[in-house]
């Protein structure tokens, strides 16, 4: 592991930004949806709509885990990341699981702070991932503080995005899929070159 700058850090073969993403429009200029309380995530959730919020709705949150974003403003055709980086497919989150000690890498990959009690991770892939928590399709906050989740930009065959998921108490790494409308963290990779 080598880093890079302080905005991202090499991990094996990869280049990853070591913060969550925290962007309000498309890479093209169009803003994203920002919901500011219960009722507008819901609204955007039925109507399938592009939207991102804080962690509680709460802008103080803003500056620690950047913004939770659903899976259709993730997967919109305008792209969600910056020139030159993308959302990671399934395969392209295993080989940095894999490249930090496969399915047990939770440990490396969690920051050393800001989980709850004594599941700190010790981040030595320089990841620095943060228990964030999620956003539900009405708007409810779950698991701050106790699991990080992050949007892939992979799609099963019933429609729901790919996820990985770092744990306070355990150190596996999960792999889930989930309702697009959900509020997740994306981490964004580089580009291959």
């Amino acid at each position: 592991m080598e880093q890079t700058n302080p905005e991202n850090v090499t991990i094996g073969k990869q280049i990853w930004m070591t913060r969550n993403l925290n962007t309000t429009t498309f890479r093209n200029g169009d803003p994203i949806f920002q919901a500011k309380n219960e009722g507008e995530w819901l609204e955007a959730s039925q109507a399938k709509k592009p939207a991102c919020c804080f962690q509680d709705f709460h802008p103080a949150n803003e500056a620690r885990y950047g913004r939770l974003y659903n899976w259709y403003a993730v997967g919109d055709p305008r792209g969600i990341s910056p020139e030159g980086w993308h959302v990671p497919n399934d395969r392209e989150w295993l080989e940095l699981i894999d490249s930090v000690g496969g399915e047990f890498a939770s440990m490396k990959l969690k920051s050393r702070q800001g989980w709850r009690d004594r599941y700190n991770g010790t981040n030595e892939s320089g990841f620095g991932g943060l228990p964030g928590g999620g956003c539900t399709y009405g708007g409810g906050f779950i698991f701050q503080h106790q699991y990080g989740f992050w949007w892939g930009s992979t799609v099963d065959k019933n429609g729901a995005a790919s996820t990985i998921v770092l744990f306070d108490m355990s150190q596996a790494v999960g792999r889930y899929t989930y309702d697009k409308s959900l509020g997740q963290s994306v981490r964004c990779l580089k580009d291959a070159v």
